[in-house]
């Protein structure tokens, strides 16, 4: 009789503990979120990402940064996506994110397909992750079940890291949001694909010091050449150049071995190889030898997935927008 009770007591507490753990998933995101409830959901990203990108590469990057915005205020919640003055969006950090059409595109087939179930933070973390394949990128499994917030606010992007930030800075920015060291120099490898503009590194070409051609000492001198005629003193500020020196469309480690040249375009990235704590993590991406190498693809995945569950809105929290531009 006591074994009996005892054994009920047992089946007992694993039931509680099964329903505890169902609860937790149920109120996380994980891998198959859609599987039953719309299960065409990566499929009809995919494609839409894809046909949006045959007709202009560029939307690629625009994704990838437009979903690391994101994450970074309020958490993965495509507070990024909402029109009207003082949104986020408005913020001088954000003026120049593109690829809005793409994530609208994609919302009005699953509000078709599966009607008020896709979130549009969900359909952001997907693309972002069919970007990266499209530029030759490894793919990694996307976990679901984010829903979209309700607040966004121009004053609330401060945190953003920024393209004058030592790495000090960059560190703390990340660490607030339970990224490491190793996942900022990984996240910030994201540069491999897109454009920034001249007026966000042009400073660093003309009067950066009093000595030598005035340039920033950390910048290879033949490299600052090319980069003054591409990006004159007084020219067009807006002028798009690549980030990624010699493989701007592409999904590679090659913009570490540019940082180890002297040839990261942003002030903030070329920090990566002055500072010793990330320029071990450069090295460990480009295979030096003595160091114990990591696969850039792989760690981004991984990176990415840690970033895209930053403050995520998951159970009952939040809503499920049906334009992601307008809250409900």
């Amino acid at each position: 009789m006591e074994v009996s009770c005892f054994t009920q007591n047992v089946l007992l507490v694993t039931l509680l503990l099964a329903i505890a753990v169902s609860l937790v998933e149920s109120q996380g995101t994980r891998v198959g979120f859609y599987s039953t409830s719309c299960p065409r959901v990566e499929s009809i990203v995919r494609s839409t990402v894809q046909s949006h990108f045959g007709s202009d590469p560029t939307i690629a990057p625009g994704l990838l940064r437009m979903h690391f915005h994101d994450c970074f205020v309020h958490g993965c919640d495509a507070s990024i996506l909402i029109d009207g003055p003082g949104t986020e969006k408005t913020a001088p950090p954000n003026l120049l994110l593109r690829g809005y059409e793409v994530i609208d595109d994609a919302k009005t087939q699953l509000e078709a397909a599966c009607p008020g179930v896709v979130s549009c933070a969900d359909i952001l973390a997907l693309a972002a992750r069919d970007s990266v394949v499209l530029t030759r990128g490894a793919s990694w499994a996307v976990p679901t079940g984010r829903r979209d917030g309700t607040v966004s606010q121009a004053s609330d992007a401060t945190n953003l890291p920024g393209f004058r930030d030592s790495v000090d800075v960059q560190k703390q920015k990340f660490a607030a949001k339970g990224l490491n060291t190793q996942d900022l120099v990984t996240l910030v490898g994201g540069h491999t694909i897109g454009t920034t503009a001249c007026q966000f590194f042009r400073y660093r070409l003309y009067n950066f010091t009093t000595t030598g051609n005035g340039a920033d000492p950390s910048i290879t001198a033949a490299f600052v050449s090319q980069l003054q005629a591409l990006c004159p003193q007084n020219g067009d500020g807006s002028r798009r150049i690549g980030l990624d020196t010699g493989s701007v469309n592409r999904f590679d480690n090659s913009f570490f071995a540019n940082l180890r040249d002297g040839k990261g375009i942003l002030e903030s990235d070329q920090r990566l190889w002055t500072d010793a704590s990330t320029k071990t993590f450069v090295q460990r991406f480009l295979g030096i030898r003595g160091l114990l190498g990591l696969t850039f693809n792989i760690e981004f995945g991984r990176s990415m997935v840690k970033m895209s569950n930053i403050e995520v809105k998951t159970g009952t929290v939040g809503e499920i927008r049906k334009v992601c531009s307008k809250v409900n």
